[in-house]
């Protein structure tokens, strides 16, 4: 197993007194910085290039590398290989990885070996499919919308009443269409473990706006 202290950071403590906040999509070091000063606790890196916020992380490494120890730098992929995945895991770079593809439980599974956390995300169209998940060997599940031929990153809220009552034994980390406005009222409907953001907290030209990432943070820390 891969020596690592992803367990010390706050984005993966089991805190119910807690709501963690992350903030995907990050493409450079200048949002990154913001993102940390705003109060976030885990920075997402999208390495699928069929996203608008692809992120070439080979060129991007070294200042990700110099992040604080204490945020969590979690890599989004879709539908890698498995040895593209392990490649992932096994560098210090990141902390773990967010699956959005069709990745099976087997997949799931062969990963457990290096250590490190693993999300994988259900674009919730019904609550049968965090039923299908649920065995699942991962860390969490990051709840996102549903919308045919799109891997997540829609912007687009899904029907909190979904969640209403389900039970799971794994966190719960609920993204889709929060903004500095809703995630208050997401986070008291749902009490996930942590929210997730990107295009709510960002500009016309596509960058992270430091003015509503500190707001969103606010938002979520204002709740009891």
């Amino acid at each position: 197993m891969i020596a690592n202290s992803f367990n010390l950071k706050r984005f993966f403590t089991k805190r119910s007194d807690y709501v963690g906040v992350k903030i995907c999509g990050v493409r450079n070091e200048t949002d990154a910085i913001a993102a940390i000063q705003s109060g976030a606790d885990a920075l997402g890196f999208n390495l699928y290039p069929g996203s608008k916020r692809y992120l070439q992380w080979q060129k991007e490494a070294d200042w990700i590398r110099e992040l604080p120890a204490e945020i969590s730098r979690i890599a989004l992929v879709v539908n890698l290989t498995l040895e593209e995945a392990t490649q992932l895991l096994e560098k210090e770079l990141f902390d773990g990885l967010q699956l959005h593809g069709d990745e099976s439980e087997e997949f799931c599974q062969s990963l457990v070996k290096y250590g490190k956390p693993v999300l994988k995300a259900v674009r919730l169209e019904t609550v049968e499919l965090l039923e299908r998940v649920r065995a699942y060997p991962v860390f969490g599940f990051l709840i996102d919308s549903y919308r045919e031929g799109t891997f997540g990153g829609t912007g687009e809220r899904f029907d909190w009443k979904l969640l209403k009552g389900v039970k799971m034994d794994k966190p719960l980390i609920v993204a889709g269409g929060l903004t500095p406005e809703n995630v208050a009222d997401a986070v008291l409907e749902m009490r996930p473990h942590a929210v997730d953001v990107a295009s709510g907290v960002e500009n016309r030209q596509g960058f992270k706006d430091k003015k509503r990432m500190r707001d969103f943070v606010l938002a979520v820390r204002a709740v009891r």
